[in-house]
């Protein structure tokens, strides 16, 4: 399997380590598989067999063919143990009558685990495949949850440095906690004045900075992402999907053929773009369901055909979504349009700050698209009445996907899977008010209150977190982040 860039038709191919090493295309665009590998019903009924790690190692393995069998096993087996996710790494929850994919167990409490606690070795592995005798500069821009996955994931892993970027005011308290207190001798965290689009667009400009890559060349270092622009993100993300689908054949929710409407809260597009290939492997995937909130950009898009960055920008109660720049719908971009007109996107979008599809391509993409926002009052009803009805908590984030489901009126009667991306401690002040709950001052007081309310278990990282040790402090202008290198 070999890579090619979405902005440059018959760029040259590539093998997975070197996109992994290397993240961003040559010319700025994202690396794609030349081609999808196929899941067939037999590979499905046996994959329904496997553990979780055992699936990845299988679904890795289509994608990464220059990793060997052993490689991706010791690989998954570290990343998904049960002593990091306390159990089965991406568990389903029955909520009525859907299913709540919780892909939150792991270290961070969030849905980054999944592939940050595996993309750190695939990295590893990668310098030695690609004889690289430099040592790999991580920089990533996060709205929250990636941070902190990320310096979690390569926290004092051999030949890798790592600096995260943050907007001060665009994450929650807890999250901002998380990342200032990350322990490791190798990372770094810096908060800017601004929000998440102007850290991702700070961070691109760094990576196109011929200044920067001498000075960083002259240390023996290279720069590579952990974002999901980079390939050895996404790749981990296809495996829960198919995970799921197989957990719920297994279980006898669904017979193999059925098919599974999904809905994936999201801002960079990365979460769903994974379903997206998922289904085009041959996974009987039905809609997928875009769920935004009062960042609507998706939405608009998926409905009206235009992409339109120039508009208000809202922080929300689900931060991690707080997004106007979805990088990777440009691969989706590429799947339906092919590289030169993807090209033509991206320059608009970087001159003018829109591009429109015509009615063809984006019949094309509604074929597997629907997109629906949600309001900051619907976000805090949507918690309310789960809890209410079901007695299930939700995060924040996993509130907008729950409304979008809701909205989603499908007439085929698939099943509907809702992924859960948090644990809703991660922003128990939110959801302490969705609940009808005076909210304390202190965050973490928050958390007390919200379990006292509600008797659902504070996850142990976040338990802990309140005495945790604030290495990091330094808030920069957005014009200076190629300094603080």
């Amino acid at each position: 399997m070999n890579y090619i860039s979405t902005r440059t038709a018959d760029s040259e191919k590539q093998s997975a380590a070197y996109v992994i090493k290397k993240g961003l295309a040559f010319d700025g665009g994202l690396y794609v598989p030349e081609s999808i590998p196929e899941l067939t019903k037999q590979n499905i009924e046996e994959l329904a067999e496997m553990s979780y790690t055992e699936r990845a190692t299988y679904i890795l393995s289509l994608f990464l063919t220059d990793y060997t069998k052993e490689e991706l096993e010791a690989a998954a087996s570290a990343a998904y143990s049960a002593e990091k996710f306390g159990g089965p790494a991406a568990p389903i929850a029955r909520v009525g009558d859907d299913y709540f994919l919780e892909l939150w167990h792991g270290p961070t409490s969030a849905f980054k685990d999944m592939a940050l606690q595996i993309m750190p070795r695939l990295l590893s592995l990668s310098l030695g495949k690609t004889g690289e005798a430099k040592d790999a500069y991580i920089l990533v821009a996060t709205s929250g949850d990636t941070g902190k996955a990320a310096l979690e994931g390569y926290c004092d892993i051999d030949r890798v440095k790592i600096q995260v970027f943050y907007p001060v005011n665009g994450v929650s308290n807890i999250q901002k906690k998380q990342m200032a207190s990350q322990k490791g001798n190798n990372v770094n965290v810096v908060a800017i004045n601004g929000n998440f689009d102007d850290a991702q667009s700070g961070v691109k400009a760094i990576f196109a900075n011929d200044g920067a890559k001498k000075m960083l060349e002259e240390k023996g270092l290279f720069f590579s992402s952990a974002n999901s622009i980079n390939w050895g993100r996404l790749a981990p993300q296809i495996v829960y999907y198919v995970s799921a689908y197989c957990d719920l054949v297994k279980e006898g929710e669904i017979k193999y053929g059925d098919k599974l409407d999904v809905t994936v809260p999201t801002g960079n597009f990365g979460n769903i773009l994974a379903a997206y290939i998922a289904k085009k492997m041959g996974l009987p995937l039905g809609k997928l369901v875009c769920a935004s909130n009062k960042n609507d950009i998706l939405t608009d898009f998926i409905n009206k055909g235009v992409y339109d960055k120039r508009r208000e920008f809202f922080t929300t109660v689900s931060p991690s979504m707080d997004i106007l720049i979805s990088s990777n719908l440009e691969r989706l971009l590429w799947f339906v349009l092919g590289a030169d007109k993807t090209k033509e996107c991206m320059e608009k979008l970087a001159s003018d700050g829109i591009y429109s599809l015509d009615d063809e391509a984006m019949e094309l993409i509604r074929e597997d698209f629907a997109g629906y926002s949600c309001s900051e009052e619907e976000t805090k009803k949507t918690i309310y009445e789960l809890f209410d009805e079901f007695g299930y908590l939700c995060d924040t984030h996993t509130a907008v996907a729950a409304h979008a489901a809701k909205q989603y009126k499908s007439e085929s009667g698939n099943k509907m899977l809702v992924v859960s991306t948090a644990s809703p401690y991660k922003f128990a002040p939110a959801v302490l008010s969705a609940l009808g709950e005076e909210v304390p001052s202190d965050d973490f007081d928050a958390l007390d209150k919200l379990f006292a309310v509600t008797k659902c278990a504070i996850p142990k990282n976040l338990a802990n977190l309140r005495d945790a040790e604030v290495r990091f402090t330094k808030t920069i202008e957005v014009k200076d982040m190629i300094n603080s290198l």
